[in-house]
């Protein structure tokens, strides 16, 4: 609620910027209260990994081999675990825990979490430097995760990448970790309502 309102650096992408910006609309409490009425999409950006490059675009990627990937180092796990004890603490409810096929988004799930269903649509495409069609590609593979209303008294979760949510909220989703919040309206839309850094969960 959470990352601190940047001046506006001219070397930040307008994913950047927006993410800097980015001000929450529910106060703790009020964050918290609805999180416990269900009804929310809570999107993760997988937790901390040992460095940052752009895996999707190695050919010698494999989906199916973690040691092709970045992995979570120490204080990913550390993350995951402390979401995860906060969702329970907090009794937030949790119905699907939807990831993408990589390693470091379905082991931040599990770990938070303990259960997990992998879907293709959250992958990234396999490159470094995306054009605008594929920008548009990956935002129609992940709206309609991002809008279905989830079951009565349940909040889905969702644990991705950062270009992906880009892709639909002109938003770039940053530290690794962080979260954002949103509401579906049942037409096709959502609210973005706050974004939390892992420790912040157990804030609230």
């Amino acid at each position: 609620m959470r990352v601190a309102k940047a001046e506006k650096a001219a070397d930040y992408t307008a994913g950047e910027q927006a993410n800097a910006d980015f001000e929450d609309q529910l106060s703790s409490a009020e964050l918290l209260s609805a999180l416990q009425e269900g009804g929310h999409v809570i999107y993760f950006r997988h937790a901390q990994t040992e460095k940052d490059y752009a895996d999707q675009a190695d050919p010698n990627m494999s989906l199916d081999d973690c040691e092709t990937q970045r992995k979570l180092n120490d204080i990913g796990e550390q993350q995951a675990e402390v979401i995860g004890t906060a969702f329970t603490e907090k009794e937030i409810p949790v119905g699907e825990v939807i990831t993408s096929e990589y390693c470091r988004a379905w082991k931040t799930a599990d770990i938070a979490f303990g259960r997990y269903t992998k879907d293709p649509q959250l992958n990234f495409l396999p490159f470094e430097d995306y054009t605008d069609e594929q920008v548009e590609e990956m935002r129609a593979n992940v709206m309609p995760l991002l809008t279905a209303v989830p079951a009565e008294g349940q909040n889905t979760v969702i644990v991705g990448h950062d270009d992906i949510f880009e892709a639909a909220t002109g938003i770039y989703p940053a530290p690794q970790g962080i979260a954002y919040v949103l509401t579906p309206d049942g037409n096709g839309e959502f609210l973005l309502q706050a974004n939390m850094l892992p420790e912040e969960w157990t804030q609230l």
